[in-house]
């Protein structure tokens, strides 16, 4: 919970010193959810410094895009790997009792 509190605090910094309102700042934090997401909001806000509200969302917005397809890919692969598992090691031989 501290880190997550830190990593807040650090992205509405960052919102503020670039003269954006506190409820775009909270709208960020809500979206992103995770410390990390948040660290990489307030990194892309300190390093690039966007000058509209539109360019901050949209960069919110790749970051939420980039996690949903990371969870997507590790779902993949995991169903994956059971498959594999399946057709390596076959049915378990109490579901042929049928």
């Amino acid at each position: 919970m501290r880190r997550w509190m830190y990593s807040r605090d650090s992205l509405m910094k960052a919102i503020r010193m670039l003269g954006f309102p506190d409820e775009l700042g909270e709208a960020v934090v809500k979206n992103l959810g995770s410390p990390k997401a948040m660290d990489r909001m307030t990194a892309y806000l300190m390093n690039v410094k966007p000058q509209t509200a539109e360019l901050v969302v949209d960069e919110m917005l790749a970051i939420c895009t980039e996690i949903e397809a990371w969870r997507a890919k590790k779902e993949s692969e995991a169903a994956n790997a059971e498959y594999n598992e399946m057709l390596y090691f076959g049915l378990d031989n109490s579901e042929e009792d049928f």
